[in-house]
């Protein structure tokens, strides 16, 4: 079975959605505490948020099936900090939760073979599709378009200070998609009033926003990390939390920033 779900679209979009991912595979989850095996931090029903929005546009879908737990698909395959100097934060296999709890039994923390080996069996399939799917609309359409969706908890302090924006979005500091679209998405933040926002904040996108988003080379990116108050009661277990009235507030949000998307030509 492969490691993730690729939906081919019919416009220049590819929306990832690379933490959405759930299942731990048999000899991995023997080397983790019982209670990774929820996989409390993943990006949780971000792909039922998600899909309805792409279906409805033409856009294409990336999804993985494995958890972050087993390979951060958005991290570099060096495992370089994307934030040096940072507190917390976790690498291209995570060894913590979010808590900074660790993740792993005393003793089974994977050694550098292991981890050559996850990075070969889940972390390069997802990329040479994430590759290939951009190749494939630039080659199509002339350019390509690149949305990278993450959802997090409001407050994580071993993360960051305080409660985040309820809508963040990552441009690279401007070196991942035009000066553009970066305007025309901040105007779409900043004309609603519902969800507060920022540009370039704490998450300014990760490696797959900085790696893929090549404005000069037709390909165009951003990250949304959206907090999971948005569309989620972020005080039941994140299995049974999804707000269908919270999700149909802040989708024509997220309806809006891929339509403007599609609309500023390169």
């Amino acid at each position: 079975m492969s490691v993730y779900q690729l939906q081919q679209g019919r416009v220049p979009l590819l929306i990832s959605l690379p933490h959405v991912g759930t299942e731990i595979p048999a000899e991995i989850a023997g080397q983790l505490v019982s209670r990774a095996l929820a996989s409390e931090d993943s990006d949780w029903h971000l792909e039922r948020l998600y899909r309805p929005l792409a279906e409805a546009l033409g856009a294409s879908l990336l999804v993985p099936r494995y958890s972050r737990y087993v390979i951060d698909l958005n991290r570099p395959p060096d495992d370089q900090p994307l934030y040096p100097g940072a507190s917390g934060g976790t690498g291209l296999v995570p060894t913590r939760f979010f808590t900074d709890d660790p993740l792993y039994r005393d003793g089974a923390e994977p050694d550098a073979a292991a981890i050559a080996a996850r990075r070969e069996a889940y972390w390069r399939p997802y990329h040479e599709a994430l590759a290939g799917e951009l190749a494939r609309l630039r080659e199509r359409h002339g350019h390509a378009l690149l949305f990278d969706g993450h959802s997090i908890r409001s407050e994580l302090p071993w993360l960051f200070e305080g409660e985040l924006p309820a809508l963040n979005l990552g441009t690279a500091d401007g070196a991942a998609c035009s000066p553009a679209l970066a305007a025309r998405l901040a105007a779409v933040l900043a004309g609603q009033q519902r969800f507060s926002h920022v540009v370039d904040g704490r998450f300014k996108g990760g490696y797959i926003t900085r790696h893929y988003g090549r404005p000069g080379e037709g390909v165009q990116a951003v990250q949304l990390e959206m907090c999971q108050r948005c569309y989620m009661d972020e005080a039941l277990d994140p299995r049974h939390a999804y707000d269908e009235a919270a999700a149909a507030e802040v989708a024509p949000v997220i309806g809006a920033l891929l339509q403007e998307m599609l609309a500023c030509q390169p």
